[in-house]
């Protein structure tokens, strides 16, 4: 009996200390943005980088990007439209190399059907049931600018506060990407939405860039849209502006385009994340898409926690989370998928010995994007735990995903759902995954509850996901 006892008295004593699992609530009569997708891309040759792997570890790339079960399931690709008279040095090669001597004389157009293998891989993209494929070029041939140069900034000519001797380039600007997606569209392959700047407000030296105004690109807009509906296109392809270097750019340059009227003639509002975070939403009727944000100096092999590091996995769930509730963003992509043999975080897989080796950062992206399908509609979400970002979305098909980015200590929680008709019994689809230091999207025990309520154990510094999703 004493031995009894004494185990009555330790049991009990557990349980008191055993912390009380902090409620999440989920209110599906609560509704956000619609999610357009996660995604990449492989510019600036990766993609033949990529084509050239060995095709085994070339098959097992693909998969780790577009798998929808054995990877990440990622649903957009960003491809670069190239102004460099070759495809030397990484440049992006121009479907128009040579000028024509003016704006209104006849261009002389090239397709290699292979743009720097980037058709190659929207084939295998599309192969693997992608439907966004986002064309952006960095600039317009240097013979169109101000300064004669693909590179060191410039303005397209036409646009206000410009004087070119050789005329107004805008329409022969909007011809040439016109032209670039009819080569892709006779090709078999649909290009879904396309920009025309990339970081305007910023003047690289050594690669393309061209610099504009929210104005000056709302005078290039009032050109493009008319000549992409002269086209027969305007029900496949949406206009993306500015691709700008940081979001609080971008939220001026939107606000400049706005006082154009033209904010009507674009398909979505594109930023980057680089000197400025999604922190708070744009102002603007359209969804807007994060196309590129990276770590740019850190390290490849940077582990999933240790000291919240910019290179980390966890801080990139934490990054989408916040561009996501935060920043009201739509879409999401990293800057470059797979690289070959680097040591830098401004890719998710890298290429050694033929093989393919994912980063921490592909993990927390690879868990958003496989549970978070394109169309799915982003709810509300509460939980009592400063410690827990917590984000919930229903899919096209009516399942749920709630994302749990734990940046404390491990923590059970109890998730109940909520609609318009009340509280929703969480049924026996529900299945819990987790990645931490230790595990990617593995399996995490889960327990349901006799009032409709499920439990589970989040580990700490972890993120975790709940789904019925099949």
């Amino acid at each position: 009996m004493k031995l009894s006892l004494t185990f009555l008295t330790l049991l009990s004593t557990a349980l008191a200390s055993a912390p009380a699992p902090v409620a999440v609530d989920i209110n599906l009569a609560q509704t956000y943005q619609e999610i357009d997708g996660f995604g990449f891309s492989e510019a600036f040759q990766r993609a033949n980088d990529l084509y050239h792997m060995p095709e085994a570890g070339r098959r097992k790339a693909l998969d780790l990007l577009f798998h929808p079960t054995k990877g990440a399931g990622f649903s957009i690709i960003r491809n670069g439209i190239g102004s460099s008279p070759n495809s030397s040095s990484n440049w992006m090669n121009s479907i128009e190399p040579v000028s024509p001597g003016g704006p209104n004389s006849p261009p002389h157009y090239v397709w290699d059907r292979n743009d720097s293998s980037q058709f190659w891989f929207a084939q295998q993209a599309v192969s693997y049931g992608v439907k966004t494929i986002y064309a952006d070029a960095w600039s317009a041939p240097g013979f169109m600018k101000t300064n004669d140069n693909e590179n060191y900034g410039g303005y397209l000519c036409g646009v206000r506060d410009t004087n070119c001797a050789s005329g107004d380039w805008r329409q022969a600007y909007a011809n040439y990407l016109v032209q670039y997606i009819k080569f892709y569209k006779e090709s078999g392959i649909d290009i879904t939405h396309v920009g025309f700047l990339n970081e305007p407000e910023y003047n690289p030296g050594g690669y393309a860039g061209m610099l504009s105004s929210g104005f000056q690109a709302a005078d290039f807009i009032k050109v493009l849209y008319p000549t992409i509906q002269r086209a027969g296109l305007s029900t496949q392809v949406k206009i993306a502006c500015c691709d700008s270097e940081g979001w609080d750019n971008q939220v001026n340059m939107t606000a400049e385009i706005q006082q154009e009227n033209v904010e009507d003639l674009l398909g979505i509002i594109t930023s980057h994340s680089y000197t400025s975070w999604p922190t708070y939403p744009i102002n603007t009727k359209k969804n807007v898409w994060i196309t590129e944000s990276a770590d740019l100096n850190g390290l490849f092999a940077a582990p999933w926690y240790n000291n919240s590091d910019a290179a980390e996995g966890l801080t990139w769930a934490q990054n989408l989370h916040t561009a996501i509730v935060d920043g009201h963003v739509s879409a999401y992509l990293y800057w470059e998928g797979v690289e070959v043999a680097s040591s830098s975080s401004s890719h998710f897989i890298n290429v050694a010995n033929g093989q393919p080796v994912t980063s921490s950062i592909y993990w927390a992206l690879a868990q958003f994007s496989r549970f978070i399908r394109p169309g799915a509609v982003r709810v509300g979400t509460s939980s009592g735990s400063s410690s827990l970002s917590t984000s919930a979305y229903q899919n096209k098909d009516g399942s749920l995903s709630v994302q749990i980015v734990n940046n404390g200590a491990a923590t059970p929680i109890q998730l109940q759902v909520s609609s318009r008709f009340g509280k929703n019994n969480l049924g026996l689809n529900f299945k819990a995954y987790v990645t931490d230091n230790s595990q990617n999207i593995a399996p995490l025990a889960i327990k349901r509850n006799f009032d409709g309520t499920l439990t589970v154990n989040v580990p700490d510094h972890s993120l975790v996901t709940v789904t019925d999703l099949c």
